[in-house]
């Protein structure tokens, strides 16, 4: 999934599909900022959120004639439309969608994402880009940074870690960091938990390290699975220590997948179990750890 190339005149302008756009938000990094979602996402982790940022619609048109106030429809190529005048956001459409998929996405310009966050400007400290997984339209992110630091404005990456930050560091010199998720580290729960090899997160755990592009790892601590929690975070606090801050967040099953909240659990992670795993890494040396 990348970009889709639109030539105008002698210039190419680059398209990336967006999700959705939050003017503010002052959960996604420091300071109140804006947040782009992306998507696509490699990863089909079993405690999604979004899962609906997946993967791209399908066009299969099964939500067209279950939108409540008639926002969808399907052209004369077959694929679906979004009329978001009409839209009410009641998310009938994404509930209903067999394949993890949304039908209102916006295929967006940077200049296109660069007017809505101009209008926030003024009241934040900078962006935050997410997903689905946002570094699959690094050549995009570029772009957009480029232009954001020209206003004065730090720029964050919300990575699941999928894309190889050494092979190609562009995107990092335009940014003031990584926001990083490590979900697992044993190599069982991890295939299990994301579907996707492990070891390419973790090398990129080690390369923003060393190059002081780490602003936060993250992990989830889930209920029932101590040994597998514990694994996880002594392996990120050992390798953290004091240098960037470590996110524990407590499992919650709101918006996760019916099917999947039968393996992970139909309860959130208790505070105090969560606390534990934060002590840990505080013992270990990652002095920055907290609970969410």
């Amino acid at each position: 999934m990348g970009l889709t190339p639109l030539t105008v005149g002698f210039s190419i302008m680059k398209k990336a599909p967006v999700n959705k756009i939050i003017p503010f938000s002052n959960v996604d990094g420091p300071g109140n900022r804006t947040s782009i979602f992306f998507q696509g996402c490699p990863f089909n982790c079993l405690f999604c959120h979004n899962p609906e940022t997946i993967h791209m619609c399908q066009n299969c048109g099964v939500c067209v004639e279950k939108c409540p106030v008639g926002a969808l429809s399907v052209d004369a190529q077959g694929q679906v439309q979004w009329d978001s005048s009409r839209c009410v956001q009641c998310d009938t459409c994404i509930k209903l969608c067999p394949h993890d998929a949304s039908p209102k996405i916006r295929w967006m310009t940077v200049e296109d994402v660069m007017g809505e966050i101009r209008r926030s400007a003024p009241y934040i400290t900078g962006i935050t880009t997410s997903g689905g997984e946002c570094t699959l339209q690094n050549e995009f992110l570029i772009d957009l940074f480029t232009q954001v630091q020209a206003l004065g404005k730090t720029c964050l990456i919300d990575s699941n870690g999928s894309f190889d930050f050494e092979a190609d560091p562009r995107v990092l010199s335009v940014s003031q960091g990584v926001m990083l998720d490590v979900k697992a580290v044993e190599t069982q729960w991890s295939d299990t938990l994301i579907s996707y090899p492990r070891e390419r997160v973790l090398k990129n755990l080690d390369y923003l390290l060393s190059v002081g592009k780490l602003y936060e790892v993250r992990t989830i601590i889930f209920p029932g699975r101590g040994r597998d929690n514990e694994a996880t975070v002594r392996y990120v606090a050992e390798h953290i220590g004091d240098k960037c801050f470590y996110k524990i967040i407590r499992y919650r099953p709101y918006g996760v997948r019916e099917r999947y909240q039968k393996i992970l659990g139909e309860f959130e992670t208790e505070a105090d179990y969560a606390e534990g795993f934060a002590r840990l890494a505080r013992d270990l040396g990652a002095s920055k750890a907290y609970v969410v």
